[in-house]
């Protein structure tokens, strides 16, 4: 009699046991992995809404994608070079080069995805030759987007410049404006406004879009696609082979993002890959 107690007992315990590993192994099955943490400061559009629509491809790769909204072009390489972030998305590489060299930071570019063009706004006139003379354009105050406008007028023929100055120029440069045009250096995001006193604005695609223009449709002149001022994911020196960082890379250099950008924007903003 005992030992029919014992082997029943026996035979209990082992069934428990049994269901309890099922029920262990099932619930491991059912656990998420944790994910890892990437934090990217990004200015809205069209930055952060790309960064948006890679994030899915990347939680399946075990990466949680933090974007942190930012909406100026100092504050993103600042938070970077200070670790609060882990990459930054809003600028292209001559202005990165310029502002490490400015405030002595080491930051580097860990991939390209898209031109962003500058073009030329203006609320009062239809055409670029329609510009009287004596008037105001306002243009960006950093050295390298105030260079990369002034070119973009005197390749339209608007001014000259000094050619030995290449890509520094500032309106100091300027050896010919038969327009007699005044320039004004205004901080990139604030340019839009000027548009209601200004006859024209040198405005990036980015802050043009958020104005409600489309580059291609409502810009006087506009960049062309071989700008060599393509945007980029910047990082910490050394931390562009961070795994988490080439799998954002790699996200952002697909099909589906050059697809967005060209169905999304009609041309306002260019695919670099």
């Amino acid at each position: 009699m005992k030992g029919r107690v014992v082997r029943g007992n026996v035979r209990g315990i082992a069934l428990f046991a049994v269901f309890a590993l099922v029920v262990a192994l099932g619930a491991f099955a059912q656990a998420k992995p944790k994910l890892v943490t990437l934090k990217v400061g990004a200015t809205p559009i069209p930055h952060g809404d790309l960064l948006k629509l890679v994030a899915p491809d990347l939680e399946a790769q075990g990466i949680k994608l933090e974007i942190i909204e930012l909406t100026d072009y100092v504050t993103p390489n600042i938070l970077l070079a200070d670790k609060q972030l882990d990459a930054n998305f809003f600028q292209h590489l001559p202005y990165l080069i310029d502002f490490c060299a400015d405030r002595k930071l080491q930051l580097e570019s860990a991939g390209q995805v898209f031109v962003a063009p500058l073009g030329l706004y203006s609320r009062k006139y239809k055409k670029f030759e329609d510009l009287p003379t004596g008037s105001v354009i306002t243009l960006p105050n950093d050295p390298t987007n105030e260079a990369r406008a002034l070119i973009l007028l005197a390749n339209k023929g608007l001014i000259k410049l000094n050619p030995k100055v290449g890509l520094k120029a500032t309106v100091r440069d300027i050896t010919d404006n038969p327009k007699r045009i005044t320039f004004r250096e205004i901080e990139a995001p604030q340019l839009p406004r000027t548009l209601d006193d200004a006859a024209a604005a040198i405005i990036n695609g980015t802050w043009a879009m958020q104005s409600g223009f489309i580059p291609s449709r409502d810009s006087l002149i506009l960049e062309g696609a071989e700008s060599p001022y393509a945007n980029i994911v910047a990082v910490r020196k050394g931390d562009a082979d961070d795994p988490r960082i080439v799998a954002l890379v790699k996200a952002l250099q697909t099909q589906k993002v050059k697809d967005y950008l060209l169905n999304t924007y009609k041309g306002s903003f260019v695919p670099a890959f």
